[in-house]
């Protein structure tokens, strides 16, 4: 084995980057920056149907996204499976020679009347055959008749499989193109891959890729299989029922370094009680004989706090920046034209300290720059009580001489609830709602110090003839 730790990442270019695949590039990065090794990243495009080259992109930017960076030394690749397919070739045709594989023309038709059964595996009829290669036979991998293949992983310890109910598996199809579990290995060991870390799904594969990495005279590399990801159900994470594209939530205003914290302690954690950690600090702590067994549950809200406590950290420049990209089409309800900077940056820091996700500003901050509130309906029955117009009535004699300071607004407001009985708080949702179009939102009286005289009255006026005429 090679004095220098090389791990890899090898995706398929299918269209999205799927969180578990995220939590793997991510400990498999840690763990070769840990040990000044390489993190090779393979792309496994064999599948022509399915791999688009621009998907390729997608892969080098999700994973910059995350910070692991193609230009930083630790980095190798990106590879392509595809680009080695005459040496898979050649490994396979190696093993026929030494004896280590043979030809094999049956049918599955063939081998349901022998075996009388639709899920026994294959019998190994061929073995002794002598067949040559031949177009339409595929080649098979003898595997031992007795005996066990362990698998020692450093996440789930010793796994024994018994070698007789391995069935002599096809490491080349009838077209003498090698598939996936020969080009895997062998693409490892061109690689000189010293680790192999990967989810639990893959598990159920080792056995016959231990066996070809033996059969090639390689030492088999450390494995590590990840605990599975699941939803709150405890199903695992599936991209029909669930999000798992790290694009997705990219999009929806969580930040790469909130992702880059949760997905570490995706079946992982340092043995105290901080979560929330910088990524370099979590790097050094990291260790994968540390890893979880049992499976990581993906807690959406969980991830959401972790994102507002990383939003809350930002120095407010860096979240004015963050949020620009909700702030315009096609994310803003409102005309570009009416969008204030120095508005926005009035109520930014207010904003900052409330909001989970950067794709809520939006909702925050509407109400300055739309012509007329986007009144929320359950807010609207919930805020306009009885009373509800002898408050705005109230509240807008008074602000109309008031001093447009956030102090004297609210000193008009708690003249107007004492005027009606009411605690402040109650006084305060209608005209809130009246506003800003929510009950729940920024702080109300320097929202309206930003928001303007004419604008304020104008809408606290529509609110009132809307309870008037109904």
């Amino acid at each position: 084995m090679p004095d220098t730790i090389r791990v890899r990442f090898a995706p398929s270019p299918t269209g999205m980057f799927h969180v578990g695949g995220a939590r793997s590039a991510l400990y498999n990065w840690a763990v070769a920056r840990q040990q000044r090794g390489k993190f090779v990243l393979r792309i496994e495009d064999t599948d022509e149907a399915r791999n688009k080259p621009e998907w390729v992109d997608g892969i080098l930017s999700a994973l910059s996204e995350i910070h692991i960076n193609a230009d930083d030394p630790t980095f190798e690749g990106p590879y392509f499976q595809s680009h080695n397919t005459e040496g898979q070739r050649e490994a396979a045709l190696r093993l026929f020679a030494e004896g280590k594989a043979y030809y094999c023309d049956c049918t599955r038709e063939e081998l349901v009347e022998r075996t009388g059964s639709q899920h026994l595996g294959y019998d190994g009829f061929c073995r002794d055959r002598g067949l040559e290669f031949q177009e339409g036979r595929a080649l098979r991998f003898r595997t031992p008749d007795t005996g066990v293949t362990v698998v020692n992983d450093v996440v789930r310890g010793a796994t024994q499989f018994p070698n007789d109910a391995i069935e002599d598996f096809v490491i080349a199809r009838g077209n003498g193109s090698p598939v996936f579990v020969l080009a895997n290995a062998a693409d490892d060991i061109r690689e000189g891959i010293t680790h192999v870390i990967r989810g639990e799904e893959h598990l159920s594969n080792t056995p016959k890729q231990q066996l070809l990495w033996e059969a090639f005279g390689a030492e088999p590399p450390v494995w590590a299989h990840l605990p599975v990801i699941v939803n709150e159900k405890r199903q695992k994470l599936s991209k029909r029922r669930d999000k798992v594209a790290l694009e997705d939530y990219l999009a929806e205003g969580y930040l790469p370094d909130a992702l880059v914290n949760y997905l570490m302690l995706l079946g992982w954690g340092p043995g105290d009680d901080v979560e929330i950690r910088p990524y370099e600090e979590l790097e050094k702590l990291f260790r994968l004989e540390d890893v979880n067994k049992a499976s990581a549950f993906f807690d959406v809200k969980k991830l959401a706090a972790f994102n507002g406590e990383y939003i809350r950290a930002l120095p407010l420049e860096d979240f004015i920046h963050a949020c620009r990209r909700w702030l315009e089409a096609p994310y803003a309800p409102w005309a570009p034209e009416t969008y204030d900077d120095a508005k926005f940056r009035a109520v930014a820091e207010l904003a900052q300290t409330r909001i989970a996700l950067l794709s809520e500003i939006t909702k925050y901050v509407d109400f300055l720059f739309l012509d007329a509130p986007a009144w929320d309906e359950a807010s609207w029955n919930k805020a306009m009580k009885p009373g509800a117009t002898e408050v705005l009535e109230s509240t807008r004699a008074r602000w109309a001489s008031s001093e447009w300071t956030a102090e004297a607004l609210k000193a008009g407001l708690e003249a107007a609830a004492v005027e009606h009985g009411l605690k402040l708080g109650k006084a305060q949702a209608p005209v809130r709602v009246a506003v800003m179009g929510r009950t729940v939102g920024l702080p109300l009286f320097e929202s309206v110090q930003e928001l303007g005289r004419e604008r304020t009255l104008a809408r606290i006026d529509a609110a009132a003839a809307r309870l008037r005429s109904a």
